[in-house]
């Protein structure tokens, strides 16, 4: 690997950075470990995409080229997207985040379709789809006389080949489902999650058209075609229609929403074919096997002061724009492609997506509450000078490489505007980018001011937001307990001890109001080329029709799609904050029937509990332990990086635990019947063996016995973490709330579950 040159900066990381650049993006030998430094991994990045010049002039100054990519990452102005920097330089050379593929309706098209995701997910892309061209369940096949099983039979299909395939060791699969809302099995699909164990690798979102929302605004009714025959099959209440979303919302966080016309009346590529589907977290809208490659800016480090005001330095942040598109584009031509369909169209439309993180923390250092018409401003301001900037570049690349090859069949000919790319921005999440970037996530809010943090050796550590700290110690109100306090609540504005300016700057994902998170997405969305990641969050206690309205008000801002996700609304949100105990509620026991046989009692809908990690032959087992106020109640395990029959069986082990819990069986005779079972693989752990994975959950659940736990009266107490999480903080989407690679809690964020410990993220 080359040396860095003497006059190049070394980067800076956090701790939580340098977590997740060891675990999951530096270059690794046989054993696992980390065989390079971080600022390696930019110097090979760097020194890779620059070689691109070349190809245009082979005199090309590659050094220099090489020289400011690297700057731009090394001072963590900018970062590509994750797999240019897993693979950028070595043998995968797979760069792009975004895939869309085509599903066509026949059983070639179908089951060739999942063979390019498995090698899209191998390569460490996501996969979007539309399955709205498959006929409708119970219609006929005509080759075998048979009856269609309809598009959700096959996305779970989709969905089981994509948990057999672990992207390059580094990134799990994720997908999106959209269905046109006229399509035949539209209520099948928009009910397909609310089994929050199905489709688990799968985001679903509904594709609304114009007509549709039309007849919705007029409470009209709408046709339903099958796309095999293009016949009206059926008219439905179009409000009836978008009631069920709007509940399924309300209840899971799904499905979302695409508004399709939107996309297409934006496609910059109309004679290639229509725009049918998004990326999995849904900012970006492609033709079939179209890719498109990623890359954001820290908006929070272009901020100066200028004489004693706090300004964005636009002029710098001008620049880092232009070396960002020419990055980006740069990608396009040294990316190795998983099908020559996909280098295909992608090389002739050289879409790109240049996005921003940090914008939270712009917004503070300016002293601007994100909920406020001034934050608004700002962000539109911010993102129209982003987006100008973009195309200036892409104009002046146009210039000197041509303009992108598909170039005649697009809308700019017509116009006379000669671009190199044929989209240029896109608001993409940015969950484990924001952690390497030591910053807020893309344009969300805060997701918290305090937060404790577990590191992979099970130590919790109290973390304070950065700007916030400094603020409280400018002001002398800085000190440990004060922190605790803070991070007992969900927000600032229970803090009594802050003043009220304070409470109101560093508002969090909790503080702001749907209609605040709304309007900061449709400010952004007016100047972005593609779409806006967003994730509009509500209070437990909100209402579907406080969905529906946040829904119609995104649809007249001129959203492309939503993303919406209540407090709590998902059964696996185990954990909760507070400092007060949790109302009471009483659950029935279990219920004898005939012949003497138990039905267990319901699931409660609070529970209390802690989670414990266990070293086993199998990989660290992480097992979590819950009670409400008729004592244990549920147990949860997740198994390392382990899959197959060692995640099943620990899974159904700890289901069948449950399941007892809650019939009555007393726990310690569940603890006698499971310690001492041995497995081959015996591990020693803290001082004693663990025999097998049964031997540690019944260690588990008697630890949790002699804590103090199962006697129905828990406070809060087992458990730290339970003291501290918000009912914001989401599971492990089904089963438990806790990372399974380290074991960090899981927080929402932008369509995805991001941990902020090691950088593990999927889709929800």
């Amino acid at each position: 690997m080359s040396s860095l040159p003497h006059d190049l900066p070394l980067p800076v990381f956090s701790e939580n950075a340098l977590t997740v650049l060891r675990k999951r993006y530096l270059v690794k030998n046989e054993e696992g470990i980390p065989v390079e430094e971080p600022w390696e991994m930019f110097w090979r990045v760097a020194s890779d995409v620059a070689k691109a010049a070349r190809r245009y002039d082979p005199a090309a100054d590659v050094e220099s080229d090489a020289r400011e990519f690297y700057r731009a990452m090394a001072q963590l102005d900018f970062l590509p997207n994750s797999p240019t920097l897993m693979n950028a330089g070595r043998e995968l050379q797979q760069l792009s985040a975004c895939f869309v593929l085509p599903v066509m309706d026949s059983m070639e098209s179908i089951f060739e379709t999942i063979k390019d995701t498995a090698l899209i997910h191998q390569s460490g892309g996501g996969t979007g789809f539309s399955f709205s061209r498959l006929r409708p369940k119970g219609d006929i096949v005509r080759t075998t006389g048979g009856i269609a099983s309809g598009p959700v039979s096959f996305m779970k299909v989709f969905n089981a080949a994509t948990e057999a395939v672990k992207q390059g060791g580094t990134r799990r699969g994720a997908n999106m489902a959209i269905l046109r809302v006229d399509h035949p099995d539209i209520v099948e699909f928009i009910t397909a999650k609310r089994d929050t164990t199905a489709l688990t690798n799968f985001n679903i979102s509904v594709g609304l058209t114009e007509g549709f929302m039309r007849a919705v605004e007029e409470d009209g009714e709408y046709d339903l075609v099958n796309p095999r025959t293009k016949k009206v099959v059926q008219r439905r209440r179009a409000r009836e229609i978008f009631d069920m979303v709007v509940e399924g919302a309300w209840a899971t966080g799904e499905p979302g929403i695409v508004f399709l016309d939107r996309l297409n009346a934006t496609n910059p590529s109309p004679a290639l074919g229509d725009i049918e589907s998004t990326n999995p977290c849904g900012e970006q809208p492609l033709l079939p096997y179209e890719a498109c490659n990623l890359g954001s800016i820290n908006v929070a480090h272009f901020v100066v002061d200028r004489g004693g005001r706090p300004e964005i330095d636009y002029e710098r942040l001008g620049h880092m724009v232009k070396v960002s598109v020419r990055f980006l584009d740069n990608v396009i031509d040294v990316n190795a492609y998983p099908l020559p369909k996909i280098e295909e169209i992608t090389r002739g439309n050289r879409k790109i997506g240049l996005g921003i993180m940090g914008f939270a923390d712009l917004l503070i250092q300016l002293g601007i509450p994100y909920n406020s018409d001034a934050g608004l401003e700002t962000g539109g301001r911010l993102m129209r000078f982003i987006h100008e900037k973009g195309w200036e570049a892409s104009e002046e690349l146009a210039r000197e490489r041509g303009v992108f090859p598909f170039f005649e069949r697009s809308i700019f000919a017509e116009k006379g505007l000669r671009l190199r790319n044929a989209t240029v921005t896109t608001i993409a999440p940015t969950g484990t980018l924001s952690i390497i970037g030591g910053c807020s996530s893309g344009i969300e809010p805060l997701f918290a001011v305090v937060f404790t943090r577990r590191i992979l050796d099970g130590t919790e550590m109290i973390e304070v937001h950065s700007l916030f700290e400094q603020a409280a110690r400018g002001r002398g109100l800085y000190s440990e307990e004060l922190m605790n306090e803070i991070g007992r609540h969900k927000s600032l504005a229970d803090v009594e001890e802050l003043p009220d300016d304070m409470r109101r700057l560093f508002v969090t994902a909790y503080d702001i109001s749907p209609e605040w998170h709304v309007r900061m997405q449709g400010e952004f969305q007016k100047h972005t080329d593609n779409a806006v990641s967003k994730t509009v969050n509500f209070r437990n206690e909100a209402t579907a029709e406080d969905i529906r309205r946040v829904y119609m008000l995104a649809y007249q801002l001129g959203c492309k799609g939503v993303t919406v996700y209540r407090d709590g609304s998902r059964e696996a949100q185990v954990l909760t904050v507070g400092v007060q105990a949790p109302a009471r509620v009483e659950h029935p026991g279990p219920v004898v029937a005939r012949a003497g046989s138990i039905s267990p009692r319901p699931r409660p809908t609070i529970t209390r509990g802690s989670t414990e990690k266990i070293k086993t032959g199998c990989g660290n087992l992480y097992i979590t332990v819950n009670e409400d106020e008729q004592g244990l109640c549920e147990v949860f395990t997740t198994i390392g990086k382990s899959g197959g029959c060692t995640a099943s069986q620990s899974e159904a082990t700890a289901r069948m635990i449950s399941l007892v819990l809650r019939s009555g069986v007393d726990p310690k005779s569940i603890v006698a019947e499971l310690k001492g079972i041995r497995c081959p693989m015996p591990s020693w752990d803290r001082g004693s063996v663990t025999l097998s994975c049964a031997d540690a959950v019944g260690k588990a659940i008697e630890r949790f016995l002699s804590n103090g736990g199962g006697n129905g009266q828990s406070s809060g107490s087992v458990g730290t973490a339970a003291k501290r999480l918000t009912e914001g903080d989401i599971a492990s989407v089904g089963y438990n709330p806790e990372c399974p690679d380290c074991g960090s809690i899981l927080e929402l964020s932008e369509g995805c579950v991001v941990c902020r410990s090691c950088g593990y993220s999927r889709c929800t």
